[in-house]
C-alpha cells in the first residue's frame, strides 16, 4: 500500500493526500509536479526513475488506511547535472 507522504521531498511543500500535484517514482519518492518538471527535469534523484501522478486513495479507504506523516526533505535535491551558477552583478 502506499505511504502517501505528505510532503515533496526537495521543496518540502505540503501534498495532502488529495493533491493532483504530487508525483512518485517506482519506489514511491514524492515530489510536486514543479519540482519535477523544473528542477529535476522529469527524473528522481533518489533512483533515476521516471516519475508519474500519485494515485488518490478514497476518503473511506483514507479513513481506514490514513497516509503517513513522514516528511523526507532534501533541499539538494536537484541533481549536479541540472544545477546552475548565479552570476553575481558587479556593485
Amino acid at each position: 500500500m502506499l505511504e502517501l507522504r505528505p510532503s515533496c521531498e526537495c521543496c518540502d511543500r505540503n501534498l495532502p493526500p488529495d493533491s493532483p500535484d504530487a508525483r512518485i517514482c517506482s519506489f514511491e519518492c514524492t515530489f510536486c509536479e514543479d519540482c519535477v518538471e523544473k528542477v529535476l527535469g522529469g527524473r528522481c534523484p533518489n533512483c533515476g526513475g521516471e516519475f508519474a501522478p500519485r494515485p488518490l486513495r478514497s476518503a473511506n479507504e483514507l479513513a481506514a488506511n490514513p497516509a503517513s506523516t513522514r516528511r523526507v526533505h532534501n533541499p539538494d535535491c536537484a541533481p549536479s547535472s541540472l544545477s546552475f551558477s548565479v552570476t553575481r552583478r558587479p556593485s
